[in-house]
């Protein structure tokens, strides 16, 4: 008796210096909107920036083949899985420009990622999904096998390259490239997702 007692006052204390903590942080709410649409604009922006940032790196366990998630992709299907067609197919192509100018202008990631973006917010649209962890995963890994055969058929384009070659070689990237994707997108996807339904109650009550 005497210990759940002691449990209960620690719990309570505990509760308490909570409620005092979260007393100090200003809520967003009473902040002026033009305020909060600069932080949501520089959350979108460093949230861009570390996406790309960390397409090149290759942590442990967070590689297959030689191979890493496709954080840009994650970040375009994160953000048009709720928005217009027009809103993600430009969010794809701005980031497929930036990404070419990290790796190669040729073949460009500014097409892939734009129907990437286009395809996402016309499935969200059409309500052929819900929101949670096996359709964002299942959405991420079609799109990703989308866009990486979009790549592929723009290096065909070229003629450069012999097509079986260029084939055999992208079925291996896309399905690592997928799977790392998928198992990822989560990361990306729920924070981000928060904030901006957050933002879109605070700018909508």
């Amino acid at each position: 008796m005497k210990n759940s007692g002691l449990a209960g006052k620690h719990h309570r204390k505990f509760l308490i210096r909570v409620r005092k903590s979260q007393s100090f942080i200003p809520s967003l709410k009473f902040w002026h909107p033009w305020l909060r649409q600069v932080l949501d604009w520089m959350i979108t922006f460093w949230s861009v920036l570390l996406c790309l940032l960390m397409l090149p790196t290759r942590f442990p366990g967070m590689e297959l083949l030689g191979i890493g998630p496709n954080w840009v992709l994650i970040w375009v299907v994160s953000w048009s899985v709720k928005r217009s067609p027009l809103s993600g197919a430009l969010a794809g192509i701005i980031l497929g420009l930036l990404q070419d100018a990290m790796t190669s202008l040729n073949p460009s990631h500014a097409l892939s990622l734009g129907i990437v973006g286009l395809v996402t917010s016309l499935i969200q649209k059409q309500r052929f999904i819900q929101e949670d962890f096996i359709s964002i995963a299942l959405i991420v890994f079609g799109m990703n096998v989308l866009a990486d055969s979009i790549l592929a058929l723009q290096f065909c384009w070229a003629g450069d390259r012999q097509v079986t070659a260029i084939w055999i070689f992208y079925q291996r990237v896309t399905l690592a490239s997928a799977i790392l994707s998928s198992l990822w997108a989560p990361v990306v996807y729920y924070p981000l997702n928060n904030w901006w339904q957050r933002m879109k109650l605070l700018a909508h009550p």
